[in-house]
C-alpha cells in the first residue's frame, strides 16, 4: 500500500496540494519541473520517469529486507557455533548448550566418587559369632523334656558334651577413628557379651575384635583391633548440617555386600526417635539425622559421609513402615564419646534420672495439660520403670511424676530442642536451673547432674 500511495502522489495528472507533501514528494516534484524540458529531448515523459523510480524503490527495499534475514540468520548460526564449540567454550565456559547443568552434574559425580575412594578403606564390617552348642536346647533330643514319652517310653538322653559350634548370627558395621585400630560403631551391633566379634577389613584380612566401651545413654559403642598404620576417618561439625544437603552411607549391607555405595541427602535433623532390635529392646534416640540414603540391615554402625569424606553421623537405624527413611547419630556425639573415653577409658554421660516424653499439642489436649511444650515426667509400662530413678539428682532435686520440665538454663524444652539434647552439652557435676510446672505452679530448681552407669 505505501508503494501504490507513493505512486499516486508523484502522479502528475493527479498532484497532490503542496503543503501535504513530504520532503521526498517535494523533491521529485520539483525536479520534474526543471528537468521536463530535458526529458522530453530524450524521449523520456514524466510518467515514465516516476514509474521507473518506484520500481528502483521496490528492488531497493526487497534487497534491504533479504539482507536483514540471511544476516540475521548468518549471526545467530555463527554465535551458536562459536558458543558450543571448543572456541567458545574455552572463553564462555557457562554459556551454550547444558554445559551449566552438566558440569554441576560431573562436579557432584565426581566428588562422590572421590570420597568414596578415599572414605572406603577406613570403613570396616563386623561379623557377629556365637558357639551354637553353648544355647540352650541346641544339639539335644526334641523328646528329651517330653513327659509322655518319658513315663512310657523311658526315654532318657545322656547329656554329651558337645563339640564347639561356632556360627555368624549377625553383622554390622565400623570405621576406624583412630591409626591404632580404634573402630567406631553402634551399641546394639556388639552388646551380646555371650558373642565373639570379627573385623573384616576391605583388604579381606580378619581380626578378633574387643569391645572397649559402651555410651550408656546413646547407641555408640568403641570397638579395638591390634593394628598398626590404619586408615582413618575424620569428622566434622555436625551442628553446621543443612536440610537438603548431599550425603553418603557406607557399610556392610544385609551383612554380606561389603562396603555398599548409596546416596541421597539430609531430609531432616534433630528428629527423636526410638529403635528397636531384632533382640525386643528399644531404646529412645534424640537430636538425630535423618536421611533418604538408603540405609539396610548391616549398615549399623557405617559411616554418613558429606562430600568431602567427612564423618557427619553414624547409621544407626531405619523405618520399616516407610520407604528410604534412615537415622543417623549426629558426629558431635561421636566426638564428645571419644573425648570421653581418651580422658576416662570409658564413655561417661551427665545424668538426671527421668522418663519422660515431650509435649505436643495433641498429647496436651489428649491428657488436658496445662502446657503445650516441655518434657512431661511419666512412668513406664513396668513397675521397674520408675517415673524418677530413685537416689538420682532429680529425685534429690524434688522432681516427681507428672512433673513438667519446661527450660533447662533458660532454653525452652520442645519438640525442636529435647530435654536429652540439652542436657548432654553438660558435664558430669555441672550445676543446672530447671524450670518446673508442679502442681498447677511454677517452680526453679537447680539440679547436679550425676553419672549415667
Amino acid at each position: 500500500m505505501a508503494e501504490e500511495n507513493f505512486d499516486s502522489k508523484l502522479n502528475p495528472n493527479q498532484p497532490a496540494a503542496k503543503d501535504s507533501w513530504t520532503p521526498l514528494e517535494k523533491t521529485a516534484h520539483i525536479g520534474g519541473e526543471k528537468k521536463q524540458e530535458a526529458f522530453n529531448q530524450q524521449g523520456f515523459s514524466d510518467s515514465n520517469h516516476v514509474s521507473l523510480t518506484g520500481r528502483t524503490s521496490k528492488v531497493v527495499i526487497l534487497a534491504v529486507v533479504l539482507s536483514l534475514v540471511f544476516g540475521s540468520f548468518g549471526g545467530a548460526f555463527g554465535a551458536y557455533y562459536f558458543l558450543t564449540h571448543a572456541l567458545g567454550q574455552k572463553y564462555f565456559p557457562k554459556i551454550g548448550g547444558n554445559s551449566i547443568t552438566q558440569n554441576i552434574t560431573l562436579n557432584e559425580n565426581s566428588a562422590i566418587i572421590d570420597a568414596v575412594k578415599n572414605a572406603s578403606p577406613a570403613v570396616v564390617s563386623i561379623v557377629i559369632s556365637k558357639d551354637l552348642s553353648k544355647i540352650p536346647g541346641y544339639g539335644t533330643s526334641p523328646f528329651e523334656n517330653d513327659p509322655f514319652f518319658n513315663f512310657y517310653f523311658g526315654f532318657r538322653q545322656q547329656p554329651q558334651p558337645s563339640s564347639p559350634n561356632i556360627q555368624q548370627v549377625g553383622a554390622g558395621s565400623g570405621f576406624f577413628v583412630s591409626a591404632d585400630g580404634l573402630i567406631l560403631t553402634n551399641k546394639h551391633v556388639v552388646s551380646d557379651s555371650t558373642a565373639s566379634y570379627t573385623v573384616l577389613t576391605q583388604d579381606g584380612k580378619k581380626y578378633d575384635a574387643k569391645v572397649l566401651a559402651q555410651d550408656p545413654m546413646n547407641d555408640i559403642a568403641i570397638v579395638k583391633i591390634e593394628i598398626k598404620g590404619a586408615p582413618f576417618l575424620t569428622m566434622t561439625d555436625s551442628s553446621k548440617l543443612q536440610i537438603g544437603q548431599r550425603v553418603i552411607a557406607i557399610g556392610n549391607s544385609l551383612g554380606q555386600y561389603h562396603n555398599t555405595v548409596t546416596s541421597g541427602i539430609i531430609s531432616g535433623i534433630g528428629r527423636s526417635i526410638t529403635a528397636g532390635g531384632e533382640t525386643g529392646g528399644s531404646e529412645s534416640l534424640s537430636g538425630v539425622i535423618q536421611t533418604d540414603a538408603a540405609i539396610n540391615p548391616g549398615n549399623s554402625g557405617g559411616p554418613l559421609l558429606n562430600l568431602t569424606g567427612q564423618v557427619v553421623g553414624i547409621n544407626t537405624a531405619i523405618d520399616l513402615q516407610g520407604q528410604l527413611v534412615g537415622f543417623a547419630i549426629p558426629s558431635n556425639d561421636l566426638q564428645k564419646d571419644l573425648l570421653s573415653f581418651q580422658k576416662n577409658a570409658r564413655i561417661t554421660r551427665s545424668f538426671l534420672g527421668v522418663r519422660y516424653v515431650v509435649i505436643t499439642e495433641a498429647i496436651a489436649e489428649e491428657q488436658k495439660l496445662s502446657k503445650t511444650y516441655g518434657a512431661l515426667i511419666v512412668r513406664g509400662q513396668t513397675t521397674a520403670d520408675f517415673a524418677v530413678v530413685p537416689g538420682s539428682p532429680a529425685d534429690k532435686a524434688g522432681l516427681v511424676e507428672n512433673d513438667i520440665i519446661l527450660e533447662v538454663n533458660g532454653r525452652k524444652v520442645d519438640q525442636e530442642h529435647a530435654l536429652a539434647d540439652l542436657l548432654k552439652n553438660y558435664n558430669i557435676g555441672d550445676s543446672v536451673s530447671l524450670k518446673v510446672y508442679h502442681k498447677g505452679e511454677e517452680k526453679t530448681l537447680t539440679v547436679v547432674l550425676g553419672e549415667s552407669k
